[in-house]
């Protein structure tokens, strides 16, 4: 499948790298090519700079934001909850209509300080906003209530765990837990929790999650929901 990941911090480039070992034609998204090739410097959370992901990864393409909206089949959205609805814009909605969009930011809101605050936050959420924004996309919000690592293989943590997800299109939904069914995840591990209006209540476990990873000293968890 040929499968576009918008952003280039560490989880789209976990994403990325799990999706080019599946055999899928990967390109990864950014907002120009040439200045993501241009760094030298870490990123914020200390990631390496690009060029150096790049070349451990020569099959993966970068390309602008529309470019690899328009080459996709399918899109995963892994750019900062902030960033995320300036760059599907730049992707454009022609490149967008039709195709299955896996939304897995989060909107986390950092201009007062550490821990952030989410925006927005309880009667709306970022993947509604994105689906308002980009009507004819089908968007998923799936795999943001986990460290990157995870989301790519949940073996990391023993025993049972679970990914959610949530849209108002089930054909995209299917299509979605058969991808993350790829990374490793057992059917019975994926929770549908309805419309995209759920997405409150996955963004809404950010703020915990942070929490447990501060208290943890790690983010090697995830959240169990047993159920009969």
């Amino acid at each position: 499948m040929r499968i576009a990941v918008l952003g280039t911090g560490a989880v789209g480039r976990a994403l990325a790298a799990r999706l080019d070992g599946l055999g899928h034609d990967l390109v990864i998204g950014t907002r120009d090519p040439a200045v993501t090739m241009a760094r030298t410097e870490p990123g914020g959370f200390g990631t390496a700079p690009y060029p150096q992901w790049q070349a451990g990864h020569p099959g993966i393409r970068l390309l602008s934001f529309a470019e690899a909206a328009s080459f996709a089949e399918l899109l995963m959205n892994a750019t900062s909850g902030a960033a995320a609805m300036a760059a599907l814009v730049a992707a454009g909605e022609p490149g967008l209509a039709g195709k299955v969009l896996i939304d897995v930011s989060n909107p986390l809101d950092f201009s007062r300080g550490i821990p952030p605050t989410l925006d927005p936050v309880n009667t709306d959420s970022l993947g509604e906003q994105i689906q308002r924004a980009f009507p004819a996309a089908r968007v998923v919000k799936a795999l943001n209530t986990m460290n990157c690592q995870v989301m790519v293989d949940p073996g990391r943590i023993p025993g049972e765990h679970n990914v959610f997800l949530s849209g108002n299109d089930a054909a995209a939904k299917a299509v979605a837990a058969e991808l993350i069914g790829s990374f490793g995840w057992p059917p019975g591990s994926v929770i549908d929790l309805g419309d995209i209006s759920a997405a409150r209540g996955t963004e809404m476990l950010l703020p915990l999650w942070l929490r447990l990873m501060a208290s943890f000293g790690h983010a090697d968890f995830n959240f169990h929901i047993p159920h009969a």
